[in-house]
């Protein structure tokens, strides 16, 4: 997903994107409560990439959400966290 970044230069069509694919990984595989970790991924990683950013640990040229970084990066982080819940879940088997 990180690859499409620089080929899709406008914010919102690369999260609409994100979303599409998102979708499509949980209509193939879906795992209960997956829902729920894509949304904490979701909210931690708002808050924590908005804290990166005013405390100027991080700075992005693309600020499409809140004028501080891109729109798309949240939900991208939120998907990592699923990937993550699936690469434990495996490696624990």
């Amino acid at each position: 997903m990180v690859g499409l970044t620089p080929f899709v230069k406008n914010d919102y069509l690369l999260t609409l994107i994100y979303i599409v694919i998102i979708g499509g990984s949980f209509f193939i595989k879906y795992q209960k409560n997956e829902h729920i970790v894509l949304i904490a991924g979701l909210i931690l990683m708002t808050l924590f990439e908005y804290l990166f950013v005013i405390t100027g640990v991080e700075t992005f040229n693309r600020q499409s959400l809140f004028g501080l970084m891109p729109f798309w990066l949240p939900v991208l982080w939120a998907y990592g966290f699923v990937e993550i819940k699936r690469s434990v879940i495996i490696l624990s088997s």
